[in-house]
């Protein structure tokens, strides 16, 4: 338990049902959090910088995929509720909670939303790269939930990418402290998950962010209690990204794994 009971505790994230999962569990434990929620990024911007880091070709079969995805998507939507139903989940818009919508993390608004708040620590789940000048800004832990086991699997569809990789062994999930790169802040908890059969590259996550909702409390209550033990986790270190077309068609067909 917490030693402190009237803790503040801030939630940075984009929104929507999957990471809400996370934010709720926060609530069941702690009580209303303030939610702090950037607006998505403009495609153009998002696109163009990753053209720039992983070429035309590889882009353009990412956002093919990204088509066929949405009715991998739609079709996978009974049994994304049922995942979420048998572990008592809760993917709904936190109740009781302040929300304050910002244009981006990197905002002078959400340097100032923090700075207001002044909380004892900070939760970040599906938000942007999160830069030095709103890193710096407090003096709290930034905490962020990752769906893969990082250094190994950092960015992009973690489950997935262990799965095809057949590396099934580190699917899981970790908590770790957020620093100005992508999932490489040191590592304050991981959980390695087992995949029930019949999944897909749509439902991995959530999967994945229910098991993960003890870790995330636990996390929150140790940075409340100045409890937290940073550590590095000696594996490789790759970024991830999502699949092609034509690499996520293959993959399926060869490994069974979609």
């Amino acid at each position: 338990m917490t030693s402190k009971p009237n803790a503040k505790i801030v939630f940075i994230t984009g929104g929507g049902p999957l990471y809400w999962i996370i934010a709720n569990a926060l609530v069941e434990r702690f009580g209303p959090i303030i939610v702090i929620r950037e607006e998505a990024e403009p495609k153009g911007l998002f696109l163009k910088r990753r053209m720039k880091r992983l070429g035309v070709i590889t882009v353009a079969g990412q956002v093919a995929f990204s088509f066929l995805s949405k009715v991998i998507s739609k079709r996978s939507e009974r049994q994304r509720k049922a995942i979420v139903a048998s572990a008592g989940a809760n993917t709904g818009q936190p109740a009781g909670c302040e929300i304050i919508d910002v244009v981006s993390v990197n905002s002078a608004a959400c340097r100032q939303a923090l700075q207001a708040i002044k909380p004892d620590a900070v939760m970040v789940v599906g938000a942007r790269i999160i830069k030095k000048e709103t890193l710096s800004c407090i003096d709290a832990p930034f905490i962020n939930y990752h769906p893969g086991i990082t250094p190994k699997y950092r960015g992009m569809n973690g489950a997935y990418w262990t799965l095809a990789t057949g590396d099934a062994e580190n699917l899981g999930v970790t908590m770790h402290l957020v620093d100005e790169s992508v999932d490489t802040g040191d590592v304050l908890y991981q959980e390695r998950c087992a995949m029930p059969p019949d999944n897909n590259i749509t439902t991995y996550h959530h999967v994945l962010a229910v098991a993960a909702r003890p870790l995330a409390v636990k996390a929150i209550e140790d940075a409340v209690a100045g409890k937290l033990i940073p550590r590095k986790v000696h594996l490789p270190s790759f970024q991830w990204y999502h699949p092609t077309l034509w690499g996520y068609l293959w993959t399926g067909i060869t490994r069974r794994v979609w």
